[in-house]
């Protein structure tokens, strides 16, 4: 990723990676001319409106609740800087930067599109704050996740006004008028219906859906690793992973984690070591057996939540919206049900995927089902303890994850007097998804350090050339076994080999790419 990339920004879809590259790395963006275009023509409709003594909504008239009032012309500048000054109402925790970014541009995207009506030169003014980077301060609570993202997308469009605090590239907090004036970024006053244009859009739960895929994809392809070094550590077969057996049940993520585990493990000295006929086991037990099924119905729920993240980043949600023919509606496409739904379906995968995970490392700490591995992979256990509190950690995140994966979205509490009576929660969905990515890191982190300790006490029988080369990238970081030691930071450093995609890109170096 080079922050020097920059993302073009028009009225077609933004492909996921360039949403990762703006919200994650600073990548700079631009504005097309044919944004520009669809913009400017989309404006003089809604100029048409607001002279126009008919009532419109989001024009000239309040809003939600109050839409039944009429806005005097003389008034409408004041109603668009009320709106945004009372919904940025947000409170807790900052959301992390990343998720601010991804829903900036989001609702640029949106914005380009021309179907907001918004003029160019409010949109400018969030592109100029993109490549500033200058990240608006926006609050963990706040979105129902109907009529949009209403009080974070505030707080963002706060700051195109000059008003609010940001945070700049080197994370100093800093009052929005101050930090636009050093940038050399003019704020404006927003127009009729720009307030609503730049509130009412799914934008923060998109981007928190995009992010998540991103960071699954990768650690789908850990947890085949993961398992492969559990599976030949602990003395299993690779002989169910075959792929005429996979073939017996089609789906197309489980095939793919059954191919990726068959290639890591391929070569092994570890699993050859007991195929002489001493080994009387008939089969594994389902933390082993089940690997691909497991982390293959996970890929295929992620494949769904990419679709349906395709189709949103495609979308242009406003209400009302300004169609081509010219007419001005109002719509109910703000409502963040199918993202939510999404979010929440990829909160149950995870917490599933960590959960196989957990019970695979615990069988390599327990001398009855470990096969000769010495106990909790002690240097001399009873005075070592070796591994035994790394699986309680482990088993602590993944109690977490089961909640985590409880739904947001079968929740709706009404809102504005009735009006905004069923909301879909698809923050609240794609917030407790991002703590659910993180947790199933660590998770994998900690099989990764279990199994790779538990390779090394197989010797001298040496591990798949897959696999072999993911214990020697943690070896590089991490020490191998020996007696007790401040154990925290090893763990964190595996962490940190996950999240980066070093372990993926150790064993892809030995094996050519994975799935």
């Amino acid at each position: 990723m080079h922050d020097s990339e920059v993302v073009a920004v028009g009225p077609g879809p933004l492909a996921f990676g360039d949403v990762v590259r703006v919200a994650r790395y600073g990548a700079q963006v631009r504005l097309t001319d044919d944004a520009i275009a669809e913009m400017a023509a989309s404006r003089g409709r809604i100029e048409e409106l607001a002279e126009a003594d008919t009532p419109a909504y989001g024009v000239s008239t309040g809003f939600g609740a109050l839409a039944t009032r009429h806005i005097d012309p003389s008034l409408r500048a004041r109603l668009q800087r009320s709106l945004v000054r009372s919904h940025a109402a947000g409170s807790g925790p900052e959301v992390e930067p990343e998720v601010v970014r991804a829903m900036m541009l989001l609702r640029l995207r949106t914005l380009a599109t021309g179907h907001t009506g918004v003029r160019p030169a409010t949109a400018r003014v969030l592109e100029s704050l993109l490549n500033a980077r200058l990240t608006p301060v926006v609050h963990e609570y706040g979105s129902l996740g109907c009529s949009g993202d209403l009080a974070p997308l505030s707080h963002v469009a706060l700051t195109i006004m000059g008003e609010g605090v940001v945070r700049d590239a080197e994370g100093r907090l800093l009052p929005t008028a101050e930090a636009l004036k050093d940038h050399g970024v003019e704020p404006v006053e927003l127009a009729a219906k720009e307030g609503l244009a730049l509130i009412n859009g799914t934008d923060g739960m998109l981007g928190m859906l995009v992010l998540a895929l991103h960071d699954l994809s990768r650690l789908l392809t850990t947890a085949d690793i993961s398992a492969a070094m559990s599976v030949e550590a602990l003395l299993g077969t690779d002989y169910v992973f075959a792929a005429d057996l996979q073939a017996l049940r089609p789906h197309p993520g489980q095939a793919l984690a059954a191919a990726n585990m068959r290639t890591l493990l391929a070569g092994s000295g570890v699993m050859a070591s007991h195929r002489d006929g001493s080994c009387t086991r008939v089969q594994d037990a389902y933390s082993l057996r089940c690997a691909p099924q497991v982390a293959g119905a996970a890929r295929d729920t992620l494949a769904h939540a990419s679709a349906v993240a395709a189709r949103e980043i495609a979308s242009a949600i406003d209400n009302p919206v300004v169609l081509a023919d010219g007419r001005v509606e109002s719509n109910g496409n703000f409502h963040g049900a199918p993202v939510a739904y999404v979010l929440d379906f990829l909160a149950i995968a995870a917490a599933d995927l960590a959960s196989i995970a957990e019970r695979r490392t615990d069988r390599m700490l327990d001398v009855a089902r470990s096969h000769g591995l010495p106990a909790f992979l002690a240097d001399d256990p009873g005075v070592d303890s070796g591994h035994m509190i790394a699986q309680y950690t482990q088993a602590a995140i993944v109690s977490e994850l089961k909640r985590l994966a409880v739904p947001a979205s079968v929740d709706s509490i009404p809102s504005s007097a009735m009006q905004e009576d069923h909301v879909s929660m698809g923050w609240s969905a794609g917030r407790k998804l991002r703590r659910a990515v993180d947790g199933l890191s660590r998770v994998l982190a900690i099989e990764l350090l279990t199994a790779a300790r538990a390779l090394d006490l197989r010797g001298p029988y040496a591990p798949a050339p897959g696999t072999g080369a993911v214990v020697e990238a943690l070896r590089e970081a991490v020490a191998g076994p020996g007696p007790d030691r401040f154990l925290a930071p090893e763990i964190e450093a595996v962490v940190r080999l996950v999240e980066t995609g070093a372990v993926v890109a150790a064993a892809e170096s030995a094996v050519g790419p994975l799935g």
